[in-house]
């Protein structure tokens, strides 16, 4: 079974909502590795909507599992991410404009780009991940520029509206992993998964982390962060 990053952003999303300083995603991190969390996932956006950067340099000295900060390949976030040394970095797309991250990042059209950022940050001692769609395509050029991961975007599968486009997605899935395997990669998932669509991605052979942070807190705010994650850990055993 794959482990569980817990994605912590919605807990900024709170407190930002009214510019104060609770909810503290920091304490959420801390509960979150007690109820089993086996790593902590914050995106610094550009806008900062959410998380800010005083919360990632906090998490760098209280996460105890691992700290994987997502982040847009700048140059900016790239110098962030050199002085915070997070465990590692997913890069992913992002524009201003959207509610939240919609589709992979794409490798194949800036490949030259990417490869500087990725050089620059896994020279420094932080592993690389790619938040990319399960196309062979993609999968063969973050191998290329030579990330040590890369993260298959789980949204198309997530939305699908019924169960044969769903069985469709997790094949395209389930090859995207296993080509990633064959070509040296690591392989994680994750955006728009929730306790009743998870097993199936978790039940992917190879997969290494789902990370996973919406349904987690919604539970949250019905039943404590602590439960909620036990529970995702429990779905993602099938249990």
């Amino acid at each position: 079974m794959p482990t569980l990053g817990v994605n912590i952003d919605h807990i900024a999303t709170i407190r930002q909502a009214r510019r104060t300083v609770e909810p503290d995603p920091i304490a959420a991190a801390v509960l979150a590795e007690l109820a089993g969390a086996d790593g902590i996932t914050a995106h610094l956006r550009e806008d900062r909507r959410h998380i800010q950067d005083r919360d990632i340099r906090l998490l760098r000295e209280t996460v105890r599992t691992h700290l994987n900060l997502e982040m847009a390949p700048t140059d900016e976030m790239v110098a962030i991410a050199l002085e915070v040394k997070p465990d590692y970095v997913t890069l992913v797309p992002e524009r201003r404009e959207e509610v939240t991250t919609e589709g992979g990042l794409d490798i194949v059209g800036q490949t030259e780009r990417l490869a500087k950022v990725v050089d620059r940050l896994q020279s420094a001692g932080i592993p690389v991940s790619l938040f990319i769609d399960a196309e062979r395509s993609q999968i063969e050029a973050s191998a290329k520029i030579q990330a040590q991961f890369i993260e298959l975007h789980t949204g198309t599968y997530a939305e699908a509206p019924d169960e044969a486009s769903r069985a469709a997605e997790l094949e395209v899935l389930t090859h995207g992993c296993q080509w990633a395997l064959s070509l040296g990669l690591r392989v994680n998932a994750g955006h728009g998964l929730t306790y009743w669509n998870v097993y199936p991605v978790a039940s992917i052979p190879g997969m290494e982390e789902l990370n996973i942070g919406h349904t987690i807190i919604s539970r949250a705010a019905l039943v404590g962060l602590e439960r909620a994650v036990r529970e995702m850990k429990h779905a993602m055993r099938g249990e």
